[in-house]
């Protein structure tokens, strides 16, 4: 083998991992995060689990991403460490859908039928309609759909180049004294893992192993070890990703890597027993291509069905290896923003989607809460306040940089959307969680001075607290469904909370005047109504900016100059809530 061969099959290898790369990202855009949704909301049935984790794996191309996937759900606390064991056992099944996929290489036959099965006769035909897709198709879909295809076209060319280059190995006498070296169950496993821990995919690592059988110089006694050893080798990847987890976290991973090292220890002690016994004639059989798949899938399922009954045993294992400290983990909602998601951005958006949602919930709640303190005062409540309002400026520093993170990825049109609207909103409920903290204190110094206001002040307060409670229970409703037609209501009803403002300020300004309302008081009021009016307007601010969104632009001041100029819809909605909010 010359150098010229040799650099032949590193670019067949390298155009072989850079095809499942591809093939694997289209796969998940195409799924819109939906595959992981699924796994997310997943219910406790064991083999139901098996069956899901199989199933996405086989569709994402890759169990190391589906485990990846699962220790961040169990570490963000989505799933239970019980509910991620059967997912994990599924996803060693699913991802021996590849080998089967690249056994189609070494069919033979002169057949039509396995003519055009065979990936030299489709391959070409594939990369054809992706790259057109990827050219010429307008949707984000047909694109994602279009790099699937070519993925898979690069992916099979690049299996054939590797296999061309290394078939003259064949007839090299020091390549086949390599591979009897393997034929060592130890060895063989050895080689295997630390080929699979290096390229961080076992179903690359068995496509590597798949071309090397093209040869005919890989027995079955060479290829079984080194299959067991790339299960035990695709573990890495979750247990590096594990790392700074929650306790759970790291007990999902060490899960994986316990389910393939028992399941790989029990396999190969009852095969080379019975071997010795009954001395299998295939041993020393050249190990085709679908002789590689079916070793794979058949270990894989062996061991799914093994250890299934003792699943939890597994979980006791790795809770045995990690125990709990005496201080138990505090829940923390942020833990929804996994960085291990963001290998998969569609559902790195959705859960971001999820934290700016309980934000904006926080957010509106610390609203509520400070106005109740006009009623009664707190200090244990005044205190609280004070936390969430925290936690909100928590939400926004780790959100934005999450976000900001994604922004970076390749995102779908609607997924793009999504992130710039959360990107626009997150700074509007963090200046509204400001305005709750601004009420709390405006509500201690009326308590800490003994203060009343008068019951006119009271009566016009109650109708103005209303009406700033509706424009943000509209806003946070709008946001939360997405709804732009709820949004539209916000705009005429901030234009009446504007007029209550100066009607408010304007009326208590007489009564001090007529020394029905003392100066401290009138301070106080006049706080509640500035922060009361700023809260309108981020509502505002949220509700025009999921209209724009939809609406592909951010021209919020060109949007409202137009709204108000002859809008019918415009004028009846505020006309209705002038209405239900006028002064007496």
């Amino acid at each position: 083998m010359d150098i010229f061969s040799f650099l032949t099959m590193l670019g067949g290898l390298a155009l072989f991992l850079y095809g499942m790369h591809i093939m694997g990202d289209g796969l998940a855009k195409v799924s819109g995060g939906r595959l992981e949704q699924i796994l997310e909301k997943f219910t406790s049935k064991p083999l139901a689990a098996v069956l899901l984790g199989c199933a996405v794996t086989a569709v994402i191309q890759s169990s190391s991403a589906t485990t990846v996937m699962v220790v961040g759900f169990v570490n963000s606390g989505i799933m239970k460490l019980n509910q991620a064991v059967g997912i994990i056992m599924g996803a060693n099944i699913g991802t021996t859908v590849t080998s089967w996929l690249l056994s189609l290489a070494g069919l033979e036959g002169d057949n039509l039928f396995i003519s055009l099965l065979k990936p030299s006769s489709f391959s070409p035909v594939l990369a054809i309609i992706g790259v057109g897709l990827i050219l010429f198709a307008k949707s984000d879909r047909k694109k994602d759909v279009g790099t699937i295809l070519s993925g898979f076209a690069i992916l099979m060319f690049g299996m054939e180049t590797m296999s061309g280059a290394v078939e003259p190995l064949a007839q090299v006498p020091e390549f086949t004294n390599i591979l009897t070296m393997f034929e060592n169950p130890i060895l063989g496993v050895i080689a295997g893992a630390v080929l699979t821990a290096v390229i961080q995919s076992s179903s690359a690592s068995v496509g590597i192993l798949q071309a090397l059988c093209m040869t005919g110089s890989v027995s079955f006694a060479t290829a079984i070890p080194i299959i067991m050893g790339q299960n035990i080798g695709t573990c890495v990847t979750a247990l590096l990703s594990s790392i700074g987890a929650s306790k759970n976290a790291k007990r999902a991973a060490l899960v994986h890597f316990y389910f393939n090292v028992i399941g790989t220890v029990l396999f190969m002690v009852i095969f080379y027993i019975l071997n010795a016994i009954l001395q299998f004639s295939f041993m020393d059989a050249a190990a085709g291509v679908a002789g590689i798949a079916i070793v794979h899938s058949a270990f894989n399922v062996v061991a799914t069905l093994t250890l299934m009954p003792f699943r939890n045993g597994l979980v006791k294992l790795a809770c045995l290896t990690i125990r709990d400290d005496r201080e138990e983990e505090k829940e923390d909602d942020l833990k929804l923003l996994d960085e291990r998601f963001l290998e998969k951005p569609a559902f790195a958006v959705a859960q971001a989607h999820k934290a700016a949602l309980q934000m904006a919930e926080l957010a509106k709640q610390e609203i509520y809460q400070a106005l109740s303190l006009y009623n009664k005062f707190s200090k244990k409540r005044a205190e609280e306040i004070e936390q969430m309002e925290a936690k909100v400026d928590r939400y926004e520093d780790e959100l934005g940089t999450y976000l900001m993170k994604l922004g970076n990825s390749e995102l779908s049109h609607h997924d793009s959307q999504t992130v710039s609207m959360l990107l626009h909103c997150i700074g509007d409920f963090e200046r509204i969680s400001d305005h709750g903290l601004n009420l709390m204190e405006s509500a201690r110094e009326l308590n800490d001075k003994k203060g009343e206001f008068s019951d006119k002040a009271k009566a016009e307060l109650k109708i103005y607290t209303e009406a700033v409670c509706e424009i943000l229970d509209i806003a946070m409703k709008a946001f939360a469904k997405e709804d732009v037609e709820l949004a539209t209501y916000v705009e005429p009803l901030e234009e009446v909370i504007d007029t209550l403002d100066d009607e408010v300020k304007e009326r208590h300004i007489k009564r001090l005047r007529k020394g029905k309302c003392t100066i401290e008081q009138g301070f106080v009021l006049s706080d509640m109504c500035n922060n009361f009016e700023r809260i309108a307007d981020h509502c505002s601010n949220i509700a025009v900016c999921l209209i724009q969104t939809k609406e592909d632009g951010f021209e919020t001041h060109e949007y409202l100059d137009n709204l108000k100029e002859d809008n019918q819809d415009f004028k009846q909605k505020y006309k209705t809530f002038r209405k239900k909010y006028k002064l007496q």
